[in-house]
C-alpha cells in the first residue's frame, strides 16, 4: 500500500487534534475555512502494482458518513487505466463540521451558544482569547453552573468595589466554596470584562474585602502569658498580632498545628504555627524583628520551600533537625512525600540545608522521601531547639 494514503480513520485522527488545538480560537472567529485535508495521491503505477489495496482505500472512503465533513472525489485519466474516480480530500466548511465529525458537535454547539450570550452582555469577550481559554468550562459545565457563574460576573461588573466579603454576595445559588474553587477562572473573566491585564489578587479584582491573614501564636513563657491575662494559646488576624505588645527573647517557628500544641513552657519563648507557604508574614510582625528564632519543619521539598521563606522574612532564623544526620539517622521513620514540590531557587538556605534539599530531589534516600516532624523524638527535639536558642528547658 502506498504509504501516502490515508484512510478514514487517519484524517478522523488529524481532525480530532486540530479541534482540540484549535477550538479555542474557532470560538472566537479565528481560522481559515474551508480547511482541506488531502488524502493522498495514488499515482497509475501505484494502482497497478498494488490494485486490491487502492480498491481497499477507496471502498473505505464509500463508507465516509455525509452530513459533517464533505468526501471531495476527483477524475482521474491515466494512459493505461483510463478514467478513474478517486476520492481525493477531506473538507470542512466550519468549526461545526469538524466537531461534528469527532463527535464533538453537542459540546461544540454549547460552548458557542455560552459565548455568545456571553458576548451579548459584554461585547468585549465576543473575540477576547480568554472566552478560548476556558473553552471546557462553556461546553461542559452544568446548566445551574453556568447560571451561577454568569449571575456573579454580572453582579461584580455591577458593583466593583463592593467592599464585602465573599459570603455576602447576593447572588442567587452562590455557594462560598464553589466560588472559592472557581477564583482563576472569574479572576480571568472579571478582568477581561473590565478591559485590561488588571489586579491579579482575586479580591482586589473583584472590589471584595479579602479575609485577613491569621496568625496561630502560643505563649510558651509564664511570665509573658501572665502579662496578657494569662492568655497562651490565640489565632488573630495578622494586623492585630502585629499591634502586640510582646516582648519575647524567643520564637520557635513550627510548620504543624499538633507539634506547636505540644511544646512545653519555654522562658521567654513564643511560638508560632501552621503558617505554611505564608510563613512570610512574620516579617511583618514587629516584635520578631532581631529575636533569636528557629525553624523546625517536616523533612521534605515543601518544608525547606517554607524554611527558605521564613529565613528570608527573618533573617536571624536557624533551623533545628533539618540536615542529613537527622535523615540518616531516623531513615527508618520516613515515609513518601505525596507530591514534591516544583522544584526552585532557594537562596536563603545553608549549604547543610541545600544539600538535604538537593538530595530529596535526587532520591539519595530513596523516592521522594518524607520525615514529619512529629514522628523525630520528642526530647532530643525539644535539646535541639533550647540549644538553638540558648535556653534552659524546665525539669
Amino acid at each position: 500500500m502506498p504509504k501516502k494514503l490515508l484512510f478514514p480513520e487517519d484524517i478522523l485522527a488529524r481532525l480530532r487534534t486540530r479541534f482540540n488545538n484549535s477550538r479555542a480560537g474557532w470560538l472566537i472567529g479565528e481560522g481559515t475555512w474551508p480547511l482541506s485535508l488531502p488524502l493522498g495521491t495514488p499515482t497509475e503505477k501505484d494502482v497497478a502494482a498494488r490494485a486490491a489495496d487502492v480498491r481497499q482505500w477507496v471502498e473505505a472512503w464509500r463508507e465516509w458518513p455525509t452530513g459533517a465533513c464533505e468526501l471531495v472525489w476527483e477524475d482521474r485519466s491515466w494512459p493505461r487505466l483510463g478514467r478513474q474516480t478517486l476520492p481525493s480530500a477531506v473538507l470542512a466548511r466550519g468549526p461545526d463540521a469538524v466537531a461534528g465529525a469527532v463527535r464533538q458537535g453537542p459540546r461544540w454547539r454549547c460552548a458557542v451558544a455560552r459565548h455568545a450570550r456571553l458576548a451579548d452582555r459584554w461585547p468585549v469577550l465576543r473575540t477576547h482569547a480568554v472566552a478560548g481559554r476556558h473553552f471546557d468550562v462553556l461546553a461542559d459545565y452544568p446548566d445551574d453552573e453556568f447560571e451561577r457563574l454568569f449571575g456573579l460576573l454580572d453582579w461584580l461588573d455591577a458593583n466593583p468595589s463592593s467592599g464585602m466579603y465573599l459570603r455576602q454576595l447576593p447572588v442567587l445559588g452562590l455557594d462560598t466554596k464553589w466560588t472559592r474553587d472557581r477564583r482563576g477562572l472569574i479572576l480571568d473573566l472579571i478582568t477581561a470584562i473590565r478591559g485590561g491585564a488588571g489586579e491579579r489578587d482575586f479580591y482586589e479584582a473583584c472590589g471584595l474585602v479579602k479575609p485577613a491573614h491569621r496568625l496561630r501564636v502560643r505563649i510558651l513563657c509564664p511570665q509573658l502569658r501572665a502579662a496578657f491575662g494569662g492568655l497562651g494559646d490565640f489565632e488573630a488576624p495578622l494586623a492585630e498580632i502585629v499591634a502586640l505588645s510582646l516582648k519575647p527573647a524567643g520564637a520557635i517557628i513550627v510548620e504543624n498545628l499538633e507539634t506547636g500544641v505540644a511544646l512545653p513552657d519555654m522562658a521567654g519563648c513564643v511560638a508560632l504555627m501552621k503558617l505554611g507557604l505564608a510563613v512570610g508574614v512574620l516579617g511583618a510582625v514587629p516584635w520578631l524583628r532581631g529575636v533569636s528564632a528557629v525553624y523546625w519543619g517536616d523533612l521534605d521539598t515543601h518544608g525547606f520551600v517554607i524554611l527558605d521563606r521564613a529565613r528570608t522574612a527573618l533573617p536571624q532564623l536557624r533551623s533545628v533537625l533539618m540536615d542529613a544526620d537527622t535523615v540518616t539517622r531516623y531513615l527508618a521513620l520516613a515515609g513518601t512525600e505525596p507530591q514534591q514540590h516544583p522544584r526552585t531557587e532557594l537562596t536563603s538556605l545553608f549549604p547543610p540545608e541545600r544539600a538535604v534539599y538537593d538530595g530529596l530531589y535526587a532520591d539519595t534516600w530513596g523516592p521522594r522521601l518524607r520525615i514529619e516532624q512529629e514522628r523525630l523524638p520528642w526530647d532530643e527535639a525539644m535539646a535541639k531547639i533550647a540549644e538553638a536558642l540558648r535556653l534552659d528547658l524546665p525539669q
